[in-house]
């Protein structure tokens, strides 16, 4: 689950929730699953304020976490769903990204059932590791009480992993280089009504 920053400020907005009350609401949440132990409680709130700033300006550091957002949709009166994207990954896939990104582009700024009839029907090896990952966004949504009906792949990004060197021996002592190239496929889905 990831945090959307404008969403966030326009609900804050529109419920008129200060920072300050985010900051209560978010230390809240830590307090209460353990996170905060009572000890440098003051170090533990400035931090917190700095990281609810963060996150209204858009940057997401340090990591906004599950608890967190819920949280500061309770404060704001609104859905965890309205203020976040529910994203997954899969790093290190043995296929190369840019045979990976022919897959990716095809279920951008779908309908995740669309996307799912699409890369189930595509006859590209990378299609099945893009299925499962959306799969698995499709099923953090559904943990959070997201209508799957409404969700709609917004992020689908495929990135460059680390490649893997291996030499294949020639003649005369020589050795030819061979590079398996790995990917890092990030899937993100969002309620829109």
């Amino acid at each position: 689950m990831r945090l959307i920053a404008s969403k966030l400020r326009a609900a804050a907005e529109s419920a008129n929730v200060t920072t300050e009350a985010l900051v209560d609401a978010v230390f809240g949440a830590d307090a209460s699953s353990g996170l905060a132990d009572g000890k440098g409680d003051r170090k533990r709130r400035a931090e917190t304020e700095k990281a609810v700033k963060n996150w209204l300006a858009g940057r997401d550091h340090p990591r906004c976490r599950a608890s967190q957002i819920l949280a500061m949709a309770e404060a704001c009166g609104v859905r965890a769903q309205d203020i976040a994207r529910f994203t997954s990954s899969a790093r290190f896939v043995r296929s190369t990204p840019q045979k990976t990104r022919l897959v990716v582009d095809m279920i951008r700024d779908r309908r995740v059932d669309d996307a799912l009839d699409i890369l189930e029907f595509s006859p590209r090896r990378a299609a099945v590791f893009v299925r499962k990952t959306l799969s698995a966004a499709i099923a953090d949504a559904e943990a959070q009480g997201a209508d799957v009906g409404e969700l709609i792949v917004t992020e689908a990004r495929a990135d460059e992993g680390v490649i893997i060197k291996r030499f294949q021996p020639k003649d005369r002592g020589r050795a030819h280089p061979i590079q398996k190239k790995t990917s890092h496929i990030t899937i993100s889905v969002e309620e829109r009504a």
